[in-house]
């Protein structure tokens, strides 16, 4: 479906007129979201789970949808917007442009810094698909 879609949002995305805005969090952690992963090795609770989010992030900048969609079939992150992300990465990689792209983050934060498993936190990164200088 993801392939689908983005191969009629392909002639928008490859005209300079139009401007795409992907919107989603990332990481939403705790029993209320019925997501607990951590990784000890990468310290408290909240810097396991920005290492969780920025693999994720990496994932996303190889612009790369199958490495994505592993991704997340590993770690099953809670990414809201997990098809969205799947769609533009499609859509990138079937554009005329792809090779004069790339994708960046420029910002990541928490809702809170979870150190006990009865926290709950909600991660936010932003990222931006640019032309290559």
């Amino acid at each position: 479906l993801a392939q689908r879609i983005a191969r009629i949002l392909v002639p928008y995305f490859d005209n300079s007129e139009n401007f795409f805005v992907i919107s989603s969090d990332f990481c939403h952690w705790g029993h209320r979201f019925g997501y607990t992963y951590y990784n000890k090795k990468d310290g408290e609770i909240y810097q396991s789970i920005e290492a969780l989010d920025r693999q994720g992030m990496d994932a996303i900048t190889t612009q790369d949808p199958s490495t994505f969609t592993q991704y997340i079939k590993s770690t099953k992150n809670t990414i809201c917007g997990r098809n969205p992300i799947t769609v533009l990465l499609h859509t990138i990689y079937l554009s005329q442009l792809k090779t004069q792209l790339r994708t960046v983050f420029v910002r990541y934060a928490q809702s809170s810094k979870c150190r006990d498993h009865r926290d709950s936190s909600v991660s936010y990164a932003a990222g931006v698909v640019l032309q290559k200088p």
